[in-house]
């Protein structure tokens, strides 16, 4: 066997999956990347990093190992190279073994290597969901329609926890931890928001009264973004049944575009009686 023909029987294991050695490796691939991050979550609990943490250690550095080849063996045998490197799933298996790498340098980066949950995403294409991937991107083209009434939303909401954090700041006053706007307006966006993590309460009758117009700002405006997203969300269904439904060229003048159901061409008026659907 020479070299080029395991290149490329290599490429049609790891990059494919039509064939069962492909599925197989991709399967593989997944559980072993569910083994490195739970051992990276176990060795995040203090009991267990106490009794097996150099255990662990070694398994996630075996991991780490594991997938360095896999990557560079990517690079080897993939006819693009560079098109990988810069792909969205090469980025992803790039900085899923540098984690490990940089904790030599700087601790308690290594669990960052649960980044490698992204190489899951794989799952997609060995189950063959692909599929599923027009209701991703219906969902993508609605709230890239909704974009500019989003931002519109969110500098409203920025500007209000703005003017609220500044009016808390002058009542209460650092005595009551608002020590300066900055962590006031932090304040307002945990009220209106409703997180409310306590951290700072108002003590005057004052400032009780102006969380009490945050918090109930809060509730007022939390539905507005699905509001705005489920609107998006009917036109682009609207326009996708539009986009799918059968549209009719006049027999009289070529003109194109009619609906299904026009009885009269809409450039030259003539009986669409005789239309032909655009798609024949």
């Amino acid at each position: 066997m020479t070299i080029a023909t395991l290149r490329e029987k290599l490429n049609v294991i790891i990059f494919g999956t039509d064939t069962p050695a492909g599925r197989l490796f991709d399967v593989l691939l997944i559980c072993t990347i569910l083994a490195s991050v739970l051992a990276v979550m176990l060795d995040s609990i203090a009991v267990i990093n106490s009794r097996y943490g150099a255990v662990l250690f070694y398994v996630e550095w075996g991991f780490t190992l594991l997938f360095t080849v896999e990557y560079l063996v990517r690079i080897y045998i993939t006819q693009r190279p560079l098109r990988y490197i810069f792909s969205f799933y090469g980025v992803v298996d790039l900085l899923s073994i540098i984690p490990s790498y940089l904790a030599i340098f700087v601790a308690g980066t290594n669990y960052l290597v649960v980044i490698r949950l992204l190489r899951v995403m794989r799952v997609f294409r060995v189950m063959k969901l692909v599929r599923y991937s027009d209701e991703a991107a219906f969902l993508m083209r609605s709230l890239y329609s909704a974009r500019r009434k989003i931002s519109v939303f969110f500098l409203g909401v920025l500007v209000l926890s703005t003017v609220f954090g500044c009016l808390m700041f002058v009542v209460e006053g650092p005595d009551n931890g608002f020590t300066s706007i900055p962590k006031s307006i932090y304040w307002t966006i945990v009220t209106i928001t409703t997180v409310g993590y306590g951290d700072i309460t108002p003590d005057t009758t004052v400032g009780q009264l102006i969380s009490t117009l945050a918090m109930l700002t809060g509730y007022s405006i939390i539905a507005i973004p699905t509001g705005i997203i489920s609107v998006e969300m009917m036109a682009e269904a609207n326009r996708d049944r539009d986009a799918r439904r059968p549209r009719l060229v006049c027999e009289s003048c070529g003109g194109g575009g009619h609906a299904a159901n026009a009885r009269f061409c809409q450039f030259c008026a003539a009986p669409m009686t005789g239309g032909k659907d655009e798609s024949s």
